[in-house]
């Protein structure tokens, strides 16, 4: 589990070191905002693609040697990305090789590290999944804080430096798989639910919009708060970073590990229902607010409200289908990455598109939280109804 709770914090690292560079590196290499855009896509793209042959791929090499797999691919692409724009004809496809390498490391982190831990034997395995997700709240808040403090130290034209620090995180991880000991999902002997019984179960398909809606509503914000909170507030990068995406995942970070630790006494779908009523909230309070610091409040609120969702489902899915296997988690981590690529997406497309206005991209994207509360409250009267 520790090893687990180490690979989130990569995880954090691949999705979120490179957001706080957007704007040195369009000074730098000339990069456009759309590019940026096509970057935050093409990482989600890649780990989305595999969600869709990691259970083959699980099934051909196993768990551990997919594992390691994981985390080289994670170090190299950290590796590659000092090294690849300096040398390709543009930068930015020597950047895109090197977030298409890391990329495969946390799509196959994303699919694995969660059944890991849900077959490991806990005595509530809903807390220990809100848990484990928490670390990549505080990899997140390691991430901005470290590389802040570092840019502010020796400067932002010493990130390459900073990269090839965080990429000592998954090589010692690497060492670490290939010697924890690995338990199976099912017990032996038995098997899990084949793909076209599990597609053909209703409840899968609630889960799946679910978990499409709780990674959009989490990195439309997330993706996009540094540069919200620079424009907004008109304050230094190192101010931002600070004040928006470190803010964002502490709050996120928050709710997961309250949770995490105190979730025996509560029930966890009253939890995601007032989880989804604050995150609409929140999104309207960020796009409608004519005070900056009042829709950065909107940020941290929103925050601490989508941090149960994802956790959440992946939770509820494990004690609804319990026939389902690594291909239920890769198939649910795929609707969560199709949302990690459509929040940021729509963002950025409506912001370019509303003459660079944030809010305006925010208060399109307020779609997400509004289908997450309809999905949370289809599953609260599904439930009912059983009882």
């Amino acid at each position: 589990m520790n090893a687990c709770f180490l690979a989130y914090i990569i995880q954090a690292i691949i999705n979120n070191f490179l957001p706080l560079l957007f704007l040195h590196l369009e000074s730098v290499y000339g990069i456009t905002l759309g590019e940026i855009t096509f970057l935050i896509a093409f990482n989600f793209a890649i780990q989305l693609l595999l969600d869709l042959v990691s259970a083959l791929l699980v099934e051909k090499l196993g768990t551990r040697t997919a594992m390691v797999l994981a985390h080289t691919a994670a170090a190299a692409g950290l590796i590659l990305l000092c090294i690849l724009p300096e040398v390709c004809a543009r930068p930015f496809t020597g950047l895109l090789i090197s977030v298409c390498i890391y990329a495969v490391g946390g799509g196959l982190m994303e699919v694995l590290v969660s059944p890991i831990v849900e077959a490991c034997d806990t005595p509530n395995k809903e807390m220990a999944m809100s848990l484990l997700h928490s670390f990549y709240c505080w990899g997140a808040v390691g991430v901005v804080l470290i590389s802040t403090l570092f840019f502010r130290l020796a400067g932002i034209g010493a990130w390459k430096i900073m990269a090839l620090l965080w990429a000592l995180l998954p090589l010692y991880n690497l060492v670490r798989f290939l010697k924890v000991p690995l338990h199976p999902l099912l017990p032996e002997g038995e098997s899990g639910l084949n793909l076209g019984q599990l597609l053909g179960r209703p409840l899968f398909w609630l889960l799946f919009a679910m978990m499409l809606c709780a990674g959009a509503s989490e990195q439309a914000i997330s993706q996009w708060v540094s540069a919200f909170a620079e424009s907004g507030l008109h304050v230094a990068k190192t101010t931002g970073d600070l004040a928006g995406p470190m803010l964002f995942a502490v709050m996120m970070g928050l709710s997961r590990t309250i949770y995490g630790r105190r979730g025996s006494g509560m029930n966890l779908l009253r939890y995601m229902s007032f989880s989804g009523i604050l995150c609409l909230g929140a999104y309207l309070l960020i796009s409608l607010s004519p005070s900056a610091l009042l829709s950065l409040a909107g940020c941290a609120a929103a925050g601490f409200a989508v941090g149960i969702f994802w956790p959440g489902t992946f939770s509820l899915a494990a004690s609804r289908l319990k026939e389902g296997d690594t291909r239920m988690f890769a198939l649910l981590a795929l609707a969560g990455d199709i949302g990690c690529l459509a929040g940021p997406a729509l963002v950025g497309l409506t912001t370019s598109r509303s003459a660079g206005s944030l809010k305006t991209g925010f208060l399109y994207a307020v779609v997400f939280p509004v289908l997450m509360l309809a999905g949370i409250r289809r599953l609260s009267t599904r439930t009912a109804h059983k009882q």
